[in-house]
């Protein structure tokens, strides 16, 4: 497996965490998600990133799309996170806080080792 396939599973399973998020605080349609994140230094992720990601997540019941009108101009699929991705929401948050709190540790521990 080369360096880019791991930095890209490791991003899509981050990413799907960031839009379980996002969508619990309000539901958002495909190209918003996509400027939210960019607000959060996502902005180099790719829309061919976000899109296949949401049906992802629509087929394993964390998100159910909708579609909606939209006053700003044709209807638009919004996401709602549904109880499923609001159970997966909270594992990737006490997962993230565990990864997090471990990886810090060992850098700032290493941090001058040389």
């Amino acid at each position: 497996m080369s360096q880019n396939d791991i930095s890209s599973q490791m991003l899509k399973g981050i990413l799907q965490g960031c839009l379980l998020i996002l969508i619990n605080q309000q539901p958002y349609y495909g190209y918003a998600i996509s400027q939210e994140l960019s607000k959060y230094g996502f902005a180099d992720v790719p829309k061919g990133t976000i899109y296949p990601l949401l049906m992802s997540m629509e087929k394993k019941g964390l998100i159910v799309g909708k579609t909606q009108p939209s006053k700003d101009g044709p209807q638009r699929k919004y996401y709602h996170i549904t109880t499923t991705g609001k159970q997966a929401r909270q594992t990737f948050l006490n997962k993230w806080d565990m990864l997090s709190l471990n990886v810090n540790d060992l850098i700032n521990e290493r941090r001058n080792d040389t």
